[in-house]
């Protein structure tokens, strides 16, 4: 057999192709499209947590933007390998469809029972965003207090709703602002690193400090 001949050859098959190189993915990388939709959105909530506004402008971003974008980037961040990320924008995307079907139901529908109900919702979102709290300190100060300030979030409107139950019912119109404003932090932080992470990518160099 030519020593130029494989096994293969030698017997009429033809030689196996060549493995085709593997190139890189072409994903760019979904935080700014989720710290976006995320911070806008909660924003909204605390404007309206606050009184300062109505429901309609949060309830169409808590579908589309809030929602929708923010499942499109964890399910991004998810085929880069990214746990952290992919599991963060893809619960908190439907955190907020959640949210968008509880407030239509109990405020609009009178479906929910009570405020008991949203109490309960918001402490087990609590519970979920503490896991992310423990793990933040991995990944820079601008998540870590983005997940610290929403930590505190749901703690106050697991109390505030509870309390609306309670009797006497709710906060005064003071500590609604109160948290409220709290609410607004939570967003602005969030939106605040997603510029950083838009800023220092775009110009290749940390410009923002996150």
């Amino acid at each position: 057999m030519p020593a130029t001949e494989t096994m293969e050859t030698a017997r009429g098959f033809k030689e196996a192709p060549p493995k085709v190189e593997e190139k890189p993915e072409w994903w760019a990388s979904p935080a700014t499209l989720g710290l976006m939709g995320f911070g806008t959105t909660t924003i909204l909530a605390g404007l309206n947590d606050g009184g300062w506004i109505l429901w309609g402008s949060l309830l169409s971003m808590a579908i589309f933007f809030g929602g929708a974008a923010q499942v499109i980037a964890g399910v991004i961040a998810l085929r880069k390998g990214n746990m952290f990320a992919g599991t963060a924008f893809t619960g908190y995307g439907m955190f907020w469809l959640a949210f968008n079907n509880l407030v239509v139901n109990y405020v609009f529908a009178g479906h929910v029972t009570g405020a008991y109900d949203i109490a309960a919702f918001t402490f087990v979102w609590f519970v979920f965003t503490l896991a992310f709290l423990i793990n933040a300190p991995k990944h820079g100060i601008g998540i870590t207090a983005v997940f610290l300030f929403l930590t505190i979030a749901f703690i106050l409107l697991t109390v505030q709703w509870w309390q609306a139950g309670a009797s006497p019912p709710g906060f005064t119109h003071t500590e609604l602002q109160a948290v409220g404003a709290e609410i607004i932090l939570t967003g602005l932080t969030a939106v605040y690193v997603a510029y950083a992470d838009l800023t220092n990518w775009n110009y290749g160099r940390k410009i923002l400090p996150v």
